[in-house]
Order: structure tokens, then C-alpha cells, then sequence
């Protein structure tokens, strides 16, 4: 099949009438009100309140204010002609200790969420885990523990219940290797556990937890779509030597291949990176049959590429990350590369697995430093990356790769967790001090594509 040409106009029609188009959202980085209506702390919560772990000491607390505005911010999605909204539970707002007494007034929240999305005429997505454990399950080892698999089933099961029946797309978990590695690895995102100890237990303890949890989904949501959502970055070794090529090799199977390849049955990449080996020390008979799924739909969620180098010095995978900074190519506000070939390239990799179903992009989208002048943002520089990505996602579509959805990150700016408030992704402004919106320049030109 042809492909797409690159500088062709983009229009909503190109990419067919059964494509998906949405904004991603996260309740730790929107909702605040983190102590509302009997909500337990979560581990987000107790993080950031520790010192020098936000930039800027800020705290999610009161972020955009979506539990006391989500109608005036559906409305928002509504007006920009956005169908789809994805957006999470926060576990300790339904069970404030992780267990026990289901809190109300937290499952009221989220059908009232749900039923305005609906009267508004926008399809609910919900992700059932984005990375805010109940801190009291942290206290008792969190992932590492292998009776989070219990916990985290019931908390799927009340979830099922109380919204399944208006609920048709599920996302069980969202990037598990971000949440996994930054939090029980490398200690930089909440919990701020580090070293293979930790991180080892809670990879195999994430895989059992979203297989129980897709599971339980099938068996009490009548024709429910149900996903699971990967972070992934194109991999490019930093010469043509074979030792960088060795070396990114390992990166890709840590970065893009930890999670997706044994929940789709293909067991844990430990021939790249042996250190992963360990991880056979957590698993237990009869795990195995515990641990693949028939997901509907895989989400992935690209930003941007990696050039990976050997490096002596990198414990376990013997291989570094080339900063974008370091080679004069043009960043967002997070450091990133702009690589808009990348996403082409993670549709092409992930459609090479034959057991999956669909491709949804359930995240792209890029931070800048927004400004506000004269009552507007003029946001010119995250439209040509929406735009450019989405050139490379319809070429994608237009040679046969199978995608069938492209979600925005993200639809107001909010709290972006060890950065703080400071990297702006959204596609509407926050004043967070008055906590006012205006719809940038992107925010209007995807409501023109879309309309």
C-alpha cells in the first residue's frame, strides 16, 4: 500500500470512520481535593510532601480541581469535539485504606463523572490504575508484596460493579515499566524505592495483578473493550559498532519489552538483560498460567526516541541514554527529543506481535513553555508536533499497520508528578492559582480538525 505523504493536510476523514479520537487524563495529576469526602492518602500524597522529591516543592493537592470542575471540564472536551475522555480511579478514593470499607462518596464521584460524560455525549475510558497506591498498601510492602495481587483484584471487582454497566473501554494498568522502574528502581517517583530487591518482586506481582484484574473485568462487564496501556520509545544505537547495538538492544527489551511480552505469553526478556533473572525467585508454581491475557486493545504511549550507547559503567544493562540535550536537536520542555518518525516506527513493533488485536495511541502529546498574552496562547510549536505525529501515525495506518486510535496528553495542564507544575502538556492553559482555563491555540486546532 502507498504510503502517506508526509506534507498532505490532515483531515479527520483520512483516518476512517472507526477511529478513535480522545485526551488522556490521570486522577493524581487533575482531581485534588486528596483529602475530600473520606479519600485516603496515597502514595503520591505521602511522596511529595517529603522534601526535595517535587520540583519546586509542589504537591498535588489541589492540582486543576477536576473533582469540584470535571463538569466544566467535560464540557471542554465536548467543545473541542473530542468523543473520547480517558481519565482514572484513584483506589484510595474508593477504598481509602486500599481494603476493607468502600468509601461512597468516592464511588459517587465517579458516577457522577461517568453519567456527565455520557449526557455530554462523550465516551468514558477508564484507566483502573495510574500509579496512586493507597498509601497504606505501601506500608505493607505495596507492589512488593504478592498479596497486591488480592488487593488489587478487589478493588477491580468494586470498580467492575458500580461502573461496568456505563463503562465500555477499560485500561487495567497504565505504563506499568514507567511506574515499576521510577518508583521501585531508580527511586525518583513515589514510592522512592530503589535497587532490584524491589523492583523485581513488583514487576512479577504487576504482571499477575493486571491478568487478575483483565480477568475479573471479562467476567462482570458484559462486551467490555479491555486494554492495558505501554509506554514506548524508539530505541537507536548511538554508532554502528556492535557494542551499542548490543547495548540497545538491552535498552529496548527494558524499555518497550518488560511488560507487553509476558502478558501476551511470551515470558520475561531475561536473554537481553540477565539480570531480570532474579525475577524467577518471585515466581511461584502455577504463576505462568497467571500470567497472559486476550486484550482487546493494546494502548501505546510515545513521546519520543532514545540513543542508547554501551556503557561500562550502567550496573545490570551495560548501556546508557544519549541526552537529546547533548545532541542539538530540538526539545520540548521536558528534555525530550521532537522524533515524530518514533511513533511510526512503535506501531510498526508493536503490530509485529500477532496476538494483538488493535493498536490505540491512548497518549502523545509534548510540553512547551505556554504563555498567556493578550487573553490567549499561541502554542505553535505543540500543533506542529500534534500535527507531524499524526502525518506518522496515518502513514502508519495508510501502510497496513493496525491503529484505531489517537488520544492527546493531555487536556489541561496539571501536576506531572516529579516535575511538578512546571511542564505545561495541555491542550487548555491552568491559571493554578485561580484556576482558570483557556484553550491554547492546539486546543482550537484540534477542535478544527475534528469537527
Amino acid at each position: 500500500m502507498d504510503t502517506a505523504n508526509l506534507d498532505t493536510p490532515l483531515s479527520k476523514e483520512l483516518f476512517g470512520d472507526d477511529f478513535a479520537w480522545g485526551v488522556s487524563t490521570a486522577a493524581l495529576q487533575i482531581e485534588g481535593s486528596c483529602d475530600a469526602d473520606g479519600k485516603g492518602p496515597s502514595i503520591w500524597d505521602t511522596f511529595s510532601a517529603k522534601k526535595g522529591k517535587i520540583l519546586n516543592g509542589h504537591s498535588p493537592s489541589t492540582a486543576c480541581d477536576f473533582y469540584t470542575r470535571y463538569k466544566d471540564d467535560v464540557d471542554l472536551v465536548k467543545a473541542l469535539n473530542i468523543t473520547n475522555f480517558r481519565f482514572s480511579i484513584a483506589w484510595s478514593r474508593i477504598l481509602p485504606t486500599g481494603t476493607g470499607e468502600v468509601n461512597q462518596a468516592g464511588i459517587d464521584y465517579y458516577n457522577d463523572l461517568i453519567n456527565y460524560c455520557l449526557q455530554q455525549g462523550v465516551e468514558p475510558w477508564v484507566t483502573i490504575y495510574h500509579w496512586d497506591l493507597p498509601h497504606a498498601l505501601e506500608e505493607k510492602g505495596g507492589w512488593t508484596n504478592r498479596e497486591i495481587v488480592n488487593w488489587f483484584s478487589n478493588f477491580v471487582e468494586i470498580c467492575a460493579q458500580n461502573f461496568g454497566d456505563r463503562v465500555k473501554y477499560w485500561m487495567v494498568m497504565n505504563e506499568p515499566a514507567v511506574f515499576t522502574g521510577a518508583g521501585y528502581f531508580l527511586g525518583i517517583h513515589a514510592p522512592g524505592r530503589m535497587g532490584l530487591r524491589n523492583f523485581l518482586p513488583a514487576i512479577h506481582h504487576v504482571v499477575l495483578s493486571i491478568v487478575a484484574g483483565a480477568r475479573i473485568l471479562r467476567e462482570l462487564v458484559a462486551d467490555a473493550q479491555i486494554g492495558n496501556t505501554f509506554s514506548c520509545s524508539y530505541i537507536e544505537p548511538y554508532a554502528d559498532k556492535p557494542r551499542h547495538f548490543k547495548a540497545a538492544k538491552r535498552a529496548d527489551a527494558l524499555i518497550n519489552r518488560l511488560y507487553i511480552e509476558p502478558l501476551l505469553g511470551l515470558g520475561y526478556p531475561t536473554d537481553e538483560v540477565t539480570a531480570l533473572k532474579g525475577i524467577y525467585k518471585y515466581v511461584q508454581p502455577g504463576d505462568e498460567a497467571n500470567m497472559s491475557f486476550d486484550f482487546d486493545f493494546i494502548g501505546i504511549q510515545n513521546y519520543t526516541r532514545e540513543i542508547v550507547k554501551y556503557s561500562f559503567f550502567t550496573p545490570y544493562i551495560g548501556a546508557s541514554l544519549v541526552k537529546a540535550e547533548d545532541r542539538g536537536v530540538e526539545l520540548t520542555d521536558m528534555k525530550w527529543e521532537v522524533y515524530p518518525p518514533s511513533i511510526y516506527h512503535m506501531i510498526k513493533k508493536f503490530n509485529a506481535y500477532p496476538q494483538i488485536k488493535k493498536l490505540i495511541i491512548t497518549e502523545n502529546g509534548a510540553a512547551f513553555p505556554d504563555v498567556v498574552f493578550d487573553g490567549q496562547v499561541d502554542d505553535q510549536k505543540r500543533i506542529n508536533y500534534l500535527q507531524t505525529h499524526l502525518q506518522q501515525v496515518l502513514k502508519a495506518k495508510q501502510d497496513g499497520y493496525n491503529v484505531q486510535g489517537y488520544f492527546v496528553w493531555t487536556l489541561t495542564d496539571n501536576f506531572e508528578w516529579a516535575e511538578g507544575y512546571h511542564p505545561r502538556f495541555g491542550l487548555v492553559y491552568v491559571n493554578f492559582e485561580t484556576q482558570q482555563r483557556i484553550v491554547k491555540a492546539s486546543g482550537h486546532w484540534l477542535a478544527n480538525l475534528l469537527r
